[in-house]
């Protein structure tokens, strides 16, 4: 066999795997296999910085350069994964490359998750999602052009898009499917907090709504219907309801797939059991030994970073893997205001310890038996990572509500 690291998914996880590949000392011919055409970039400020900033920035990694050079790293973008064959340690290949097949004999999967999209809608101008630097360029062009925006789910991503819309005094309305929204990110008692940020800043939430469909005029979106009969006029719609695990190149390869999403079913050391094959990022379901062995999935920048490390670490020194432990971490800038949330959401108790519900530097502690959990907070930077270190450090309640002054 082969000695050669392959990272398929030039993602934040797939750099940091090259980066931590090589500081562990690994000398061995390393391949970086990438669907699109830019190197690694990074993805938060796609629907923050680069949508607001009056000149935005490329949000290339300034890292992704030495890729080639520094790191003697063979950088195939405008490649795709299309197979796995354990058996003969080899992956198939389209796209620039020109090459068919790939050897290895340790890989890092970190091809992340795509966007859903709305059925029907793919050749529609003026309908994005918004999960690549290509989208986020149609979106800021969109939205300098005054466009009336309308943002199909509450998630984070959707909701900066509409914070962003709003800053340029362009109506926005926000349609989201559950009662409250982000009940699954931070809690229905949060959720309803984050409501109050859409609502005090102009932006029309409108919760318990179904999309039926989307209308059009010479093949160019001009508004949302609803399943009250209703029509919400719209010239940009931004559709954010969730995304799905790139993995369908895994067919028949004897990785597990999870049975709801198709993300890679991993081990705590993001092994997937097919030999010397780990997974990173956004495509991994992992037990976390920190709560439990529950198994998670997240699509967070803190989870990638941490995880395409781990992984490569693991890929090439198997023997002494190591577990990915950690405390779930991220953020979300809406109408100039942070929102940060550290831990799981699932919790037995929420009880919120500074201001009041909805105002700002809110910050609020979740419980689950006699361990936090999770934070949440508002405008509190300088507050959050001191309870995610808690958090790792398996703190008690009483001890993060002493910390908190309300103990």
């Amino acid at each position: 066999m082969q000695e050669r690291l392959v990272v398929v998914g030039a993602s934040l996880a797939g750099m940091r795997a090259v980066q931590s590949a090589r500081k562990a000392g690994y000398a061995g011919p390393i391949t970086l296999v990438g669907g699109e055409a830019h190197l690694p970039y990074d993805r938060p400020p796609l629907s923050k910085e680069y949508l607001d900033d009056a000149e935005p920035t490329h949000p290339g990694f300034p890292a992704g350069e030495d890729l080639a050079g520094e790191l003697d790293v063979d950088v195939r973008l405008g490649t795709w994964a299309t197979s796995l064959d354990p058996g003969r340690s080899v992956i198939g290949l389209t796209g620039e490359s020109g090459d068919d097949e790939l050897g290895y004999h340790a890989m890092v999967i970190s091809t992340g998750a795509a966007a859903r999209t709305l059925p029907g809608t793919d050749q529609l101008a003026g309908v994005h999602c918004l999960r690549t630097l290509d989208d986020a360029v149609a979106i800021r062009a969109a939205l300098d052009a005054g466009a009336r925006t309308v943002v199909v789910g509450a998630g984070f991503i959707g909701s900066e898009v509409a914070s962003g819309a709003r800053k340029r005094g362009l109506p926005a309305t926000v349609l989201e499917a559950l009662p409250v929204p982000l009940v699954r990110s931070v809690g229905e008692e949060m959720g309803h907090a984050c409501a109050e940020l859409h609502r005090s800043n102009g932006t029309d939430l409108r919760c318990g709504v179904k999309v039926t469909g989307l209308e059009s005029t010479d093949n160019k979106v001009t508004g949302v219907s609803l399943d009250d009969g209703s029509t919400v006029p719209a010239d940009l719609v931004v559709v954010g309801i969730g995304v799905a695990p790139c993995t369908a190149w895994l067919g028949g390869s004897g990785v597990t797939l999870h049975e709801r999403d198709g993300g890679i079913m991993c081990d705590e050391t993001l092994s997937t059991g097919v030999p010397g094959v780990y997974a990173a990022g956004d495509v991994t379901h992992f037990p976390n030994p920190l709560f439990d062995g529950e198994m998670m999935r997240l699509e967070h920048w803190t989870n990638a970073n941490e995880q395409g490390q781990l992984a490569a670490r693991n890929a090439i020194n198997p023997a002494e893997a190591r577990p990915a432990a950690t405390v779930p971490y991220f953020w979300s800038d809406w109408y100039g205001h942070r929102i940060q949330f550290v831990g799981i959401p699932k919790a037995d108790e929420i009880r919120p310890v500074s201001r009041e519900l909805g105002e700002e530097k809110f910050l609020a502690l979740y419980r689950r038996g006699d361990r936090i959990v999770g934070c949440i907070s508002i405008d509190r930077q300088s507050q959050i990572m001191k309870y995610r270190r808690m958090i790792m450090q398996r703190k008690s309640w009483a001890e993060a509500l002493e910390f908190a002054g309300v103990g």
